[in-house]
This record gives C-alpha cells, structure tokens and sequence, in this order.
C-alpha cells in the first residue's frame, strides 16, 4: 500500500471512531479506546468471529444507512 493511501485509510478509520462517538463516550481517553479495539480484536479471534461480524456489519450498515450524526 502506497503511503498516500494509507494515510487517506488512516483518516477514514480515524472518522469511524469519531462516527461512533467514542472520543466522546471515552472523553478522548485513548487507553480505553485501544482496550475496545483489543477487546473486539479479541473476540475476532475467537469461536464468536462470525456471530459477531454478523451482528457488528448490521448494526454498521444501519448507521450508515441513517447517515449517523451524532
């Protein structure tokens, strides 16, 4: 990957965070939001990958959907 789009990747996973407004509900505490992210890596490397996935990819696809603004 070019260094051009990773930054531009970067940028958009960094807007899905804001998206889902964890910098709010973390009060931009940076450890907590990492533990998230290692909490659902985990899970992704468990017998509940799939259950998950599923379950997340809706409710993402939802939000999309309704253009969250929060």
């Amino acid at each position: 990957m070019k260094r051009r789009e990773r930054t531009r990747q970067l940028i958009e996973l960094g807007g899905l965070v804001a998206k889902a407004g964890l910098v709010e509900l973390t009060d931009d505490d940076r450890a907590a939001m990492f533990g998230i992210l290692i909490y659902a890596a985990a899970v992704l490397r468990s017998e509940r990958r799939e259950r998950a996935l599923a379950l997340w990819r809706r409710r993402g696809k939802r939000e999309f959907e309704r253009g969250r603004q929060d």
